[in-house]
């Protein structure tokens, strides 16, 4: 049995939406909706949420867990989801496995932190895993602008091929990653050869990053 680390990342500044991590969805921090999962879902050994701002720190006692706090170095709109994992090992000194739940996913549920870390568990040869969905349109149809003129990115024989005969996608989204101490310190990256995936469906992957996407959540969650 293995022993998980659970980690929300959430620094202070965002762009599209100002404060976003404690933005009040539906009458609740955008956060809370992440830390009750993590903590309703029974697998993590501890979960704490990594942040440089003072203001998510207090919401976040306020909800139950405690914090690492941040260097701004690992603050900014750039760094890497990684680096923050590997901050974290450092901290803490946790030898497991560590979990990444970004709290822009706030449909993510304690079912799905169950899975994943199931997922991760039933196949001892991943070094990581990655919670994807369904690509929302097939990538083999995708167009390029080229000196004015439209062109197939892929090639155009698959703009012969029906949708259905062509190979399933996914894209990652965002909600779920999983990782070793040692992977994220040599490779640094999630993704790897032997990256295993959870699947979550569109109605449980929204990420929000836009006023659309809270317009979109609260409607998911039946807000009236």
């Amino acid at each position: 049995m293995l022993n998980f680390l659970g980690i929300i990342p959430a620094r202070g500044g965002s762009k599209g939406i100002k404060r976003k991590n404690i933005y009040p969805l539906a009458s609740k921090p955008l956060i809370g909706y992440t830390i009750d999962a993590a903590l309703s879902s029974g697998v993590l050994e501890e979960v704490l949420v990594s942040t440089d701002d003072h203001e998510i720190c207090e919401v976040a006692r306020k909800l139950g867990v405690e914090v690492i706090k941040r260097p701004p170095e690992l603050a900014d709109d750039a760094t890497p989801t990684v680096e923050v994992a590997i901050h974290a090992f450092r901290e803490t000194g946790h030898e497991g496995p560590l979990m990444v739940l970004q709290p822009t996913s706030p449909l993510r549920t304690a079912q799905d932190i169950r899975g994943a870390v199931k997922t991760f568990e039933r196949n001892p040869w991943a070094d990581s895993l990655v919670s994807i969905t369904d690509f929302p349109h097939t990538p083999f149809w995708a167009m390029k602008i080229e000196n004015r003129r439209l062109k197939p990115l892929f090639g155009s024989k698959y703009f012969k091929m029906r949708r259905q005969d062509l190979e399933k996608a996914y894209i990652p989204n965002g909600a779920i990653f999983i990782g070793k101490k040692e992977t994220l310190e040599e490779k640094g990256t999630f993704y790897t050869e032997n990256t295993v995936a959870y699947y979550m469906p569109p109605e449980r992957s929204i990420d929000i990053d836009t006023e659309i996407d809270i317009k979109f959540a609260e409607f998911l969650l039946g807000v009236r």
